[in-house]
């Protein structure tokens, strides 16, 4: 499911191993055939910000809410109710400060596969969460996830236009924050409590 962020067609990666624990892999290389760039896999954490083995990673923030923006913090049965899944299978992304969900939704949502998208610094890799850093999009291929819920941090272009590109038709986008103002593309379902939630038509 994952791309490569630079402008191409969306193609295969190629993964190349190095430390594994179980079916995680702790460190390697992503390798992108169409336009031959290489993204490092460190820590357990994919950095799509940098290039080959000795490039700069972008750091994960550790502050996961803008100044001065209250916090907000639904809990994982709100957040399961507004996502409306069913059943195991396929993925949900998570962007930026949302990923820390991931753990209390897997609790009530068995089988289903978390994606942080730039993570704060206190999120760890998990069985049921892998992450990613990207600094320009999700680099992750279009209409592949079930869900998508959008961290306060990242409620700013591009990361909303993102998570619609990368959400199925018919499927739900949870933005903490009532304030937001998605474009086309989304039916507005329920605003209030912090949260906006929408439906991909």
């Amino acid at each position: 499911m994952l791309r490569c962020p630079e402008a191409h067609e969306e193609a295969f990666l190629v993964l190349s191993t190095g430390e594994m624990v179980g079916r995680m892999v702790r460190s390697g290389l992503l390798g992108c055939p169409a336009c031959q760039r290489e993204y490092p896999i460190v820590q357990g954490v994919a950095h799509f910000s940098a290039s080959g083995t000795g490039g700069e990673l972008t750091p994960r923030p550790t502050n996961a809410v803008a100044a001065g923006a209250p916090p907000r913090s639904p809990d994982a049965q709100t957040l399961q109710a507004l996502l409306e899944l069913s059943g195991p299978g396929g993925y949900v992304v998570l962007v930026g400060s949302a990923a820390r969900h991931a753990v209390g939704l897997a609790g009530l949502m068995g089988g289903i596969h978390f994606v942080g998208i730039n993570a704060p610094s206190d999120v760890a890799e998990l069985p049921v969460l892998s992450l990613l850093v990207c600094d320009k999009l999700i680099p992750l291929r279009r209409a592949m996830a079930r869900g998508v819920v959008v961290g306060l941090d990242r409620v700013a272009p591009p990361w909303i236009d993102e998570a619609l590109r990368v959400l199925l038709r018919g499927r739900r986008l949870v933005i903490e924050d009532e304030r937001a103002t998605p474009g086309a593309g989304l039916k507005q379902l329920a605003v209030g409590e912090g949260l906006w939630v929408g439906e991909k038509t």
